[in-house]
């Protein structure tokens, strides 16, 4: 009997912070006291990464919620950008001849009216409460 290889990513929940807001999701890390704020696509990719949903899984479930054609290659950039962020138990990397596209290439191919639909993790260091008193 043949194992699955499809990826199956898994969310970090452990030593973090999360507050949801209307069109995207605030995320703080109490290890390395870093701040991610992702948009409503990233955070729903990140909601559906429970290690059971496949990449192919997650483009769909994030198509159904956002009424939106949803490239495959969009969910794997969302995937490795999570990831970069420290945001998944463990890294995931598209196995090889998977469809891979940057950040411009995925505007491109949607279009520039679905360029909201584009994942966006951005992470910002959050100075520690002693730190910040520091003159």
């Amino acid at each position: 009997m043949t194992q699955d290889k499809t990826p199956r990513p898994v969310a970090r929940k452990l030593d973090l912070v999360t507050r949801e807001m209307p069109d995207e999701m605030l995320v703080y890390d109490l290890k390395t006291h870093q701040a991610h704020c992702l948009n409503q696509t990233a955070a729903t990719v990140w909601k559906y990464c429970n290690g059971k949903n496949s990449v192919t899984d997650i483009a769909e479930l994030l198509a159904l919620e956002t009424s939106t054609a949803v490239d495959e290659a969009a969910t794997w950039l969302a995937i490795e950008r999570l990831g970069k962020a420290n945001l998944l138990e463990v890294r995931v990397t598209p196995p090889a001849g998977s469809p891979r596209l940057s950040r411009r290439e995925t505007v491109k191919r949607l279009g520039l009216g679905f360029a909201l639909a584009v994942p966006v993790v951005m992470s910002v260091v959050a100075p520690v409460a002693a730190a910040a008193g520091s003159g």
